[in-house]
């Protein structure tokens, strides 16, 4: 069974849990299904102006699928939350996208 099928049915249930709908923005991400989980992504990163994660992978997947223009400041302000909250791992690979793909 794919991660993303355990999450359809959560989300369709329960529409406004974020976590879960973050969960299966991720798992249609890794599973390939980069268009399907944009709008998961998309209204995860709304959700929040802190919320780092979801960022990064909406910007990746906007790259991914040909929408550079979307991807930039979504990569730039995940890069300004990872500093800004420390995680210096997704700074470094944030980094390099933008020095990659811009």
């Amino acid at each position: 069974m794919k991660k993303s099928e355990i999450f359809l049915p959560k989300v369709a249930a329960n529409p406004g849990n974020l976590l879960f709908r973050f969960s299966l923005g991720q798992a249609l991400y890794d599973e390939g299904q980069t268009t399907e989980a944009i709008p998961h992504l998309e209204k995860c990163a709304a959700s929040r102006a802190d919320w780092m994660l979801p960022r990064i992978l909406l910007g990746k997947a906007y790259l991914q699928t040909g929408q550079t223009a979307e991807a930039r400041p979504v990569l730039e302000t995940a890069l300004a939350l990872a500093i800004e909250q420390n995680h210096d791992d997704p700074a470094d690979e944030l980094r390099s996208i933008l020095a990659d793909s811009f």
